[in-house]
């Protein structure tokens, strides 16, 4: 993300927190099968690091960098590291669209859920195309909120299904980019067939599923630039806001609630 943009989601404790089921098994099982003992391997919009910590675990003999734009998620990844025993990784503070490295610095680049937050996901991949070794990968992994899927219909719901692709367009950001990600990795230079695309999806339906996402979104919209972006913009009342984050709680304790959305994937590798 550029240092002049914000973070949607905001960068609030629970927000943070809710990033840490994330893993290498829930999150990047698509790349699994291009890691090797000994790869360098940069992780862009790391977050707190668990899934760049699970990525160290899996190059014992190689280097895992965990970059992101702001420190606090930073100083979240190294204690978990810390805690881990993981030591072959570093963290450090970096914009996507300007990356820190010198080209062909790694064997792998890699983003999660990262380039939609991008006010130019072109120039992103171009940027991680760029500290890409010859012959490596560029691997990201990206949401379609266009696919969402609420049950049951609960007051609420199908509203922040609305606003926050409308949020996110007044900021410049695409929120519908799984489906995308072929068409921005051709105009960022990788040549159709070295682009394997494929998709994956999120499934919380467990009570303990629903209390997460519920937390999750509730702590986005309320803390994060959701809804006071929704509001300034005059998208949404505060009142409407509150009623998104009631519906969310709402959800939580349906016995039958589910969510769903599809997530675009796709590994690029560079031509030597």
């Amino acid at each position: 993300m550029s240092q002049d943009t914000k973070y949607l989601v905001g960068q609030s404790s629970s927000v943070l927190s809710g990033f840490t089921w994330r893993n290498v098994e829930n999150c990047t099982p698509y790349i699994l099968p291009y890691l090797k003992p000994d790869m360098l391997i940069l992780d862009v919009g790391c977050g707190p690091g668990t899934i760049t910590i699970g990525l160290a675990s899996r190059v014992p003999h190689g280097r895992v960098v965990g970059l992101d734009r702001v420190p606090e998620p930073l100083e979240a990844g190294r204690k978990l590291a810390a805690e881990a025993g993981v030591t072959n990784i570093t963290f450090q503070e970096g914009d996507i669209l300007s990356l820190p490295f010198p080209d062909g610095s790694f064997d792998l680049v890699h983003g999660h859920q990262v380039v939609q937050h991008s006010t130019d996901p072109v120039r992103a991949l171009r940027e991680m195309r760029r500290v890409a070794r010859p012959g490596g990968l560029v691997a990201l992994r990206e949401s379609d909120t266009r696919s969402a899927v609420w049950f049951p219909d609960v007051p609420g719901l199908q509203e922040f299904q609305v606003l926050c692709p409308r949020v996110a367009q007044w900021h410049g950001w695409e929120m519908a980019s799984g489906r995308r990600l072929v068409s921005w990795a051709l105009e960022a230079g990788f040549k159709r067939e070295s682009i394997t695309a494929t998709a994956g999806a999120w499934c919380y339906s467990s009570p303990e599923e629903r209390a997460y996402w519920s937390k999750f979104l509730t702590g986005a919209l309320m803390l994060g630039d959701i809804g006071k972006v929704a509001v300034k913009q005059g998208l949404a009342t505060q009142e409407d806001v509150e009623q998104i984050a009631e519906g969310f709680k709402e959800w939580a304790t349906k016995e039958d609630g589910w969510y769903a959305s599809m997530q675009g994937e796709i590994v690029c590798r560079v031509s030597g």
